[in-house]
C-alpha cells in the first residue's frame, strides 16, 4: 500500500520550482488549467504537456514529458488513472522528477509502489492547488 504523505513531506514537496503538469489545458475554466495557472501565479515554473496544444500559459506545450529539456521537480498528472502506469514510466526514465503528483480522483497504487521504490515522493488523489493554499497559502 502505498503510504500517506503528511503535512510536513508535503510542505518539503511544495518548495520545489518546476512543475510538468501532464494533461495540462488551455480551456479556463477547466480544472487542468485553473489549478496550473493557480501554482504559476504562486511563483511556479509550469511546464504544460498536452498534445494538442502549442502553448499553455504563454509557455511550450509538450508532447510527453520525455521531451520536456528543463528540469522537473514535480509532475502533476491530470490524466485518467489508466494512464498513470505509462507516466510514470515516463518519470522513472528522468532522474530530475523528486516528484509525482496525482490529481484529485486519480489512483494508482501499483504505479506509486513504483515511484516510492525509486526513492521519489508519491501523492495520489489530491489537489496540489488544496493543499498549496491550506500549508502554504
Amino acid at each position: 500500500m502505498v503510504r500517506s504523505t503528511d503535512d510536513s513531506t508535503l510542505r518539503s514537496i511544495l518548495d520545489a520550482d518546476t512543475i510538468a503538469v501532464v494533461g495540462c489545458s488551455s480551456t479556463p475554466g477547466k480544472d487542468a488549467h485553473e489549478i496550473p495557472k493557480y501554482l504559476a501565479e504562486h511563483g511556479y515554473t509550469v511546464v504544460p504537456v498536452n498534445p494538442y496544444a502549442e502553448e499553455i500559459f504563454g509557455q511550450t506545450a509538450y508532447d510527453s514529458l520525455s521531451e520536456v529539456d528543463d528540469e522537473i521537480d514535480i509532475v502533476d498528472v491530470f490524466r485518467p488513472s489508466e494512464e498513470v502506469d505509462g507516466i510514470v514510466m515516463e518519470v522513472l526514465d528522468r532522474d530530475d522528477v523528486e516528484t509525482v503528483w496525482l490529481q484529485l480522483g486519480i489512483r494508482d497504487d501499483r504505479a506509486g509502489r513504483r515511484v516510492e521504490s525509486s526513492g521519489r515522493q508519491f501523492v495520489q488523489d489530491s489537489c496540489m492547488k488544496v493543499e498549496h493554499r491550506r500549508l502554504l497559502g
